[in-house]
């Protein structure tokens, strides 16, 4: 499966999802070079809600554009396997070397607005990240280290941690109190 196969195969999780697959599909179906940061417009990114092994702490590191703790993730810059983007940028921004994927299905959808700003001294305008998002797993006791261009630190926290560490009121409401709370309902049901 190609990951537009894999999108539109994806069941919903809720109301924001349903809405958010339907606009990712169409985009992807309007823009040959969705895969791509040229497109200004809108591009595919994959993050990861990564987790111990016993799934009650989540890895995140504090990122410097928005001056926040955040899950981990990035964009797809041509690769079009979202899961190995997701697995890559999760040992890049935490230096953790063994990810491995709890499931290669997609955990979440989400179509996130970005704001303007500068990147290395290059103005990069609002656009929107069409976001793909896959449950990783990863050992605690593993060393974390710095992505000095990207992010000021790396650390495991509870799950319910997240709300207080991150300072990005949607995404607290919007993302990772939905991720938390799949999580737990797919935890119980296994």
């Amino acid at each position: 499966m190609n990951i537009y196969d894999d999108i539109k195969a994806y069941k919903p999780y809720n109301d924001q999802e349903t809405y958010d697959k339907k606009n990712i599909l169409s985009l992807m179906e309007k823009y040959d070079d969705i895969f791509e940061r040229s497109n200004e417009i809108t591009h595919m990114t994959a993050s990861s809600w990564t987790v111990n092994k016993d799934h009650t702490k989540v890895l995140m590191a504090y990122h410097r554009i928005y001056d926040s703790w955040a899950w981990l993730g990035g964009h797809c810059d041509g690769d079009k396997d979202c899961l190995s983007v997701a697995i890559k940028e999760v040992k890049e921004e935490s230096g953790v070397k063994n990810v491995i994927p709890v499931s290669e299905n997609i955990f979440s959808i989400e179509i996130l607005t970005v704001d303007s700003h500068y990147k290395k001294g290059k103005y990069v305008p609002s656009h929107l990240h069409l976001n793909v998002t896959y449950l990783l797993e990863a050992d605690e006791d593993e060393e974390l280290k710095i992505r000095e261009d990207e992010n000021s630190g790396v650390a495991w926290f509870k799950l319910d941690e997240v709300f207080d560490k991150s300072s990005e009121e949607w995404f607290k409401k919007n993302i990772y109190r939905k991720l938390n709370d799949k999580l737990r309902e797919e935890d119980e049901n296994s």
